[in-house]
């Protein structure tokens, strides 16, 4: 079972995938799609409120903000990361729970990116926004480092998203019911 949809001028097929017994999301996948996620970068971007850096978390939203960041000129963006690397010291959490994941996660920033959020406006951006549970931990993230939240962006609203007066999306994706047809 696929779902067709149209963004930013493309469309594509994507997968339909069981999540529970009479519940199916419509996969949507960046990496490796050059053209999407360019094409969704420019999209986006051109709705994006003024800001100083950008952050997501790890990992489908890496393409795209890292297309978005090539458009604004600057050279850094902040990613949150599903695990504590080495090189991150005063390191800097908060748990999350998203639809896509079965587990509860924590994501984490290192300390020195803490410290380049501090005091700037902060553009927090994503593929796709569902429940909302990733984005809550980003906007706990940024919160916690100082930053000041100017926008929440997404390629794509889903579900529960999809109502947000507080995002910023260019299409709207439904959830499906256990034979595929949109909740």
């Amino acid at each position: 079972m696929t779902y067709k949809i149209k963004v930013a001028g493309i469309e594509r097929e994507l997968p339909l995938c069981p999540i529970g017994d009479n519940l199916n999301i419509a996969a949507f996948i960046l990496f490796g799609d050059v053209e999407l996620t360019e094409r969704c970068a420019a999209a986006l971007y051109e709705k994006a409120p003024e800001h100083d850096v950008m952050i997501t978390a790890e990992s489908k939203g890496i393409p795209l903000v890292h297309a978005m960041c090539r458009l604004s000129g600057k050279n850094r963006y902040v990613l949150a990361r599903k695990s504590v690397k080495l090189y991150m010291k005063d390191v800097v959490a908060c748990e999350t729970q998203s639809i896509t994941t079965a587990a509860k996660q924590t994501l984490y920033i290192s300390g020195d990116d803490a410290e380049y959020m501090k005091g700037k406006r902060v553009l927090i951006v994503d593929d796709v926004i569902s429940t909302g549970g990733s984005l809550e931990s980003l906007e706990n993230l940024v919160t916690l480092a100082g930053g000041k939240i100017v926008g929440k962006m997404t390629i794509l609203a889903e579900g529960d998203a999809i109502g947000r007066a507080d995002i910023t999306y260019l299409e709207k994706l439904p959830l499906f019911d256990g034979s595929g047809n949109p909740l």
